[in-house]
């Protein structure tokens, strides 16, 4: 991590975008000292939840008739 005061980041923003992006820097930009903003290396989102096995199942045979199969929904666990 590098920590560098506000003005040397305005000197110095291209080239420290650059080592942030190829060498997987952080920069902390500070302000009097205090820490202000923070630069940090762009990751791609990861892909959303929601939908992430779509297409990854088939259906085989009909799902919508009974099957035949004969159970009882109120019988007791032995």
């Amino acid at each position: 991590m590098i920590t560098l005061p506000a003005g040397e980041f305005k000197a110095k923003c291209l080239k420290l975008m650059d080592l942030s992006h190829e060498k997987r820097e952080v920069v902390v930009i500070t302000k009097r000292g205090i820490p202000i903003a923070k630069l940090v290396p762009y990751d791609e989102a990861p892909p959303a939840l929601y939908g992430f096995l779509k297409g990854t199942a088939s259906i085989k045979g009909d799902i919508i008739e009974p099957t035949g199969e004969a159970w009882d929904a109120e019988a007791e666990n032995d």
